[in-house]
């Protein structure tokens, strides 16, 4: 049913795919970032930020299966976001 909605709303498998990567990359940035904002901090801090960031990934890439799935059975998973988006205005 959420997965349905969010198809509906426009979100594509690949849309997750690309927020689980940056989320990725966001955790290893807020991790660094921690250590020199704070100064004087442990490293038990910026773990933290890393790890709460990098919790998020999993979660995209979980939706992006579940999404990818949904296309499939729905025959959009070929298709381009803007041709989908073109095919719904005409039909």
């Amino acid at each position: 049913m959420i997965i349905k909605k969010m198809h509906e709303m426009g979100v594509r498998s690949e849309h997750a795919y690309m927020a689980a990567m940056a989320s990725v990359g966001l955790s290893v940035v807020a991790w660094m970032g921690s250590l020199k904002v704070e100064p004087g901090t442990n490293v038990a801090r910026a773990d933290r930020w890393g790890i709460f960031v990098g919790e998020w990934a999993p979660t995209f890439f979980g939706l992006g299966l579940a999404l990818s799935h949904y296309e499939q059975q729905d025959g959009t998973l070929t298709a381009d976001v803007h041709e989908f988006r073109q095919a719904q205005k005409a039909g």
